[in-house]
């Protein structure tokens, strides 16, 4: 690795919500960045207007808020390589889009799009059913490579929309050493001449990505593999523009699978787990999408999870903090194979942490649930009490509410039904019995009360196993739950006997 500073970037499109995969690249830069002492930068590549979505950039620096991957650098956080959104840097890629023309890397393509459609039909085989923009057709077109000097000057001065294509050569061979997959070679008579500057003088993420990373002194940039193809136009730009050797290096991350290939929005919908870190509105079609957050994940999990899809430390360790991650995290150890998503194992994920942290770290994170389902705490204490009784049956922070509810607020249902047919005289006179007794009691905690319990039972020569399960619903008003003496523990003296009473008169 150079002695440079380590710097490297994330660099989404305001386009929508923030899936896995862009999560796990925020991760594995930041990871990188602070392993190596160095910078995480946020840039966000807005340059294709006609795709931004309102609130898009907004959602991102959320979704990095919630999972503690905050950037060093960024249009929020600020920085000495600013801006950090494209469309405020328009005016720099045209001097570099100039440049490659005058060097003879580039040429002016002055193509309508009905002469470009004409193309696609006109040169179409069955060899070739998708004809290029690319060195065999470039010589058919409206281009500075056909057209006189004169002309493209007469079209340039008369306002003419062109667009600057990149002059791929016809036979040259790219190549470059990927951190995960070695070394990738490119044969340049597939690559088409991409467009690097737009009609409305924007440029394509082509030419912005590589001056942005040049500007910015990028040292590493991880994307998805879906950039692999390409790398050769963006090896060439580094080449003709700053020289190879000012080139970051670069792996390419291997894709998250759903059940069917490419994990996507579909796959969450029909199979109902989220792909999203947050809940996503799409302005557009006002679609909720259930994210990881809403649907009860834990930040350190949620990391947790997608830090190991794809890569290992190559032991069997499975849970690691932040900080292990930091430490332990290699570029080499990623995966080039697809990772498969399994939405059991993220939940396995997430229990392993509801168990780990305290309650009183939970407890904060616990209350907007509550809350969501109109459970007001009022007592903070408690919460933490309950948070410790019930975390070992929580798999996500949604169930806090499921387990936990009945402590802060009386049943609206009970499950007379499951009581009803083994119900008899008997049991009615000892629930008389225990009434009495628990109104007696001057202790009041889970042992003393299980023990007189117990007692009573012999007395009245009744199996504690057939009263225990009429107690419990009477408590919480079904068949769950943990010890039911601890809830009554914690319920209280006057709650007990209140809800023991209320069951009794639904019978």
């Amino acid at each position: 690795m150079s002695s440079k500073k380590v710097r490297v970037r994330f660099a989404p499109s305001p386009t929508g919500g923030l899936h896995l995969g862009g999560v796990r690249t925020v991760l594995y830069n930041y990871l990188f960045a602070k392993q190596h002492k160095g910078d995480f930068i946020l840039r966000i590549e807005d340059t294709d207007q006609s795709r931004y979505v309102p609130g898009a950039e907004e959602y991102i620096f959320n979704c990095l808020q919630w999972t503690g991957l905050e950037p060093d650098e960024s249009a929020i956080q600020g920085g000495q390589y600013g801006p950090y959104r494209q469309s405020e840097r328009k005016s720099l890629y045209k001097t570099y889009a100039e440049q490659l023309i005058k060097d003879g890397y580039a040429y002016y393509a002055f193509d309508t799009p009905e002469e470009l459609e004409k193309m696609r039909n006109d040169f179409k085989t069955a060899v070739n059913p998708s004809p290029q923009y690319d060195h065999n057709i470039r010589n058919k077109m409206r281009n500075s490579l056909t057209l006189t000097a004169a002309e493209v000057q007469q079209l340039l001065d008369a306002g003419t929309r062109h667009v600057i294509r990149i002059k791929m050569p016809a036979n040259e061979t790219v190549s470059f050493t990927d951190m995960i997959r070695g070394d990738v070679s490119f044969d340049t008579a597939v690559v088409d001449d991409k467009v690097l500057l737009k009609a409305d003088g924007m440029p394509t993420y082509h030419l912005a990505v590589v001056v942005d990373d040049y500007l910015m002194k990028i040292t590493h940039a991880f994307r998805g593999e879906e950039w692999l193809p390409s790398a050769p136009v963006h090896v060439l730009l580094w080449k003709y523009l700053f020289g190879s050797d000012n080139m970051p290096e670069w792996a390419h991350l291997p894709l998250i699978l759903g059940p069917n290939g490419k994990l996507s929005k579909r796959d969450g919908a029909k199979y109902g787990f989220p792909v999203f870190a947050m809940n996503w509105l799409d302005p557009k079609t006002n679609e909720l999408t259930e994210g990881f957050k809403e649907k009860g994940f834990l930040p350190e999990a949620f990391i947790n999870m997608l830090a190991l899809l794809g890569w290992n430390d190559g032991s069997v360790q499975e849970i690691f903090t932040k900080e292990a991650l930091i430490e332990k995290f290699s570029m080499e150890r990623v995966h080039s194979g697809g990772a498969k998503f399994d939405y059991e194992k993220a939940k396995w994920f997430n229990h392993e942490w509801i168990k780990r942290l305290p309650a009183a770290d939970l407890a904060q994170q616990v209350k907007p649930f509550f809350e969501a389902k109109s459970i007001n705490i009022a007592d903070e204490k408690l919460l933490i009490k309950v948070i410790d009784l019930v975390k070992e049956r929580c798999h996500l922070l949604t169930d806090f509410v499921e387990q936990g509810s009945f402590f802060f607020t009386t049943p609206e249902k009970f499950d007379v039904d499951a009581v009803k047919p083994k119900w008899n005289e008997a049991k009615a006179l000892f629930f008389a019995e225990v009434i009495r007794n628990f109104e007696l009691s001057t202790l009041w905690n889970a042992a003393e009360l299980e023990h007189n319990f117990k007692e009573m039972a012999a007395a009245n020569q009744v199996k504690p196993g057939e009263v225990l399960l009429p107690l419990r619903i009477m408590l919480v008003g079904g068949k769950f739950g943990p010890h039911v003496f601890d809830i009554a523990a914690l319920l209280g003296k006057e709650e007990t006997i209140k809800r023991i009473k209320h069951f009794l008169r639904l019978l």
